[in-house]
């Protein structure tokens, strides 16, 4: 019992005991939400990537084959080369992004969107239009697309669902974590 001097109070250590408690948990809401924010960012990637494929399509369809190549916007930061692919940034640099240019100059796509976290070369997004018969595909079923996501978060090369593209020569699933491509013929 408590003498009439006495108060009710916590020890140092049960307050010790308390706040290591709530840092522990603290710990584990954060590292759920981390990965939450991860799926999410994949799940939009996806998302994006099927916008892109229909956009493709409509292109085509109205002109005949796939946009060329356009990234000329100077976007990519110094040091980083990206092969000739066009690259997709969020916002791309100044505030414009001239990933895959062509479906945003005919109306179809403003903008095309770019990866949600992607900043560089190794984590953009990527679109390149190859000519008939590169890389050891037939000729004959004319050029083709290759578009991909570089890094998904959530899982290695390949993404599970990942369509995958290659040719003969060529295999770009082991290039990006997801990858497809269509020919145009």
């Amino acid at each position: 019992m408590l003498s009439d001097g006495q108060k009710n109070a916590f020890t140092i250590i049960e307050l010790l005991v308390v706040i290591s408690i709530i840092g522990v948990l603290s710990t584990i809401a954060m590292t759920s939400l981390s990965g939450v924010r991860k799926k999410t960012r994949d799940a939009r990637r996806l998302s994006n990537m099927e916008q892109i494929i229909n956009a493709l399509d409509i292109y085509k369809i109205h002109y005949g084959h796939y946009p060329y190549n356009s990234d000329s916007s100077g976007t990519v930061p110094p040091g980083d080369s990206c092969g000739g692919w066009d690259v997709g940034y969020v916002g791309g640099e100044g505030g414009t992004d001239e990933f895959i240019q062509p479906l945003v100059a005919a109306g179809i796509m403003s903008p095309v969107p770019g990866d949600p976290k992607g900043i560089n070369c190794k984590t953009a997004y990527r679109y390149f239009r190859y000519g008939a018969g590169t890389s050891g595909c037939s000729a004959s079923e004319g050029a083709f697309y290759v578009l991909g996501v570089v890094d998904m978060e959530t899982s290695g090369r390949p993404y599970p669902g990942s369509p995958g593209w290659s040719c003969p020569s060529r295999n770009w699933q082991n290039e990006f974590d997801w990858v497809t491509g269509k020919f145009e013929n």
